[in-house]
């Protein structure tokens, strides 16, 4: 594989600790939510920091796909939903429902470029066949 791009992130402490990117761009505190029995607050998690991760990625995914078919994406917008759960043997486990609007395309259209988008995205791929993605297609009424 040739590498187009490199980056490094060192988190102290995990989900209760401290993450920041060789560069210093991301340097913040995490905290665990309160639904997992941490003391929530002001501060991400590594699942707000997955979605923010897929739901851009994929976003120019569906850039590329949308300019390969001629196809003007207007003002839209991915919505990653990441969900942490836990399976029958105890393990914990991610879901992801990303959620594609793309106003002034019909259905059809719609579909053909989040399900293309969804076959080239770097997460999609890494993720393909390890956690249950739902990609939903919202469009304007």
């Amino acid at each position: 594989m040739k590498n187009l791009y490199k980056t490094k992130v060192t988190t102290h402490g995990g989900r209760n600790g401290h993450t920041r990117s060789e560069d210093g761009i991301l340097d913040m505190e995490l905290k665990m939510p309160k639904e997992m029995g941490g003391e929530g607050g002001d501060y991400s998690n590594p699942e707000q920091l997955f979605a923010a991760g897929y739901s851009s990625c994929y976003g120019s995914a569906l850039e590329v796909v949308a300019k390969k078919h001629k196809v003007d994406l207007g003002e839209y917008s991915v919505t990653a939903v990441v969900k942490l759960g836990q399976t029958e043997s105890g393990n914990l486990q991610l879901s992801v429902t990303l959620d594609s609007y793309i106003p002034g395309v019909d259905v059809e259209t719609g579909e053909k470029l989040v399900n293309e988008a969804h076959e080239i995205c770097p997460y999609s791929r890494a993720t393909r066949d390890n956690i249950d993605v739902t990609l939903n297609l919202l469009l304007d009424e």
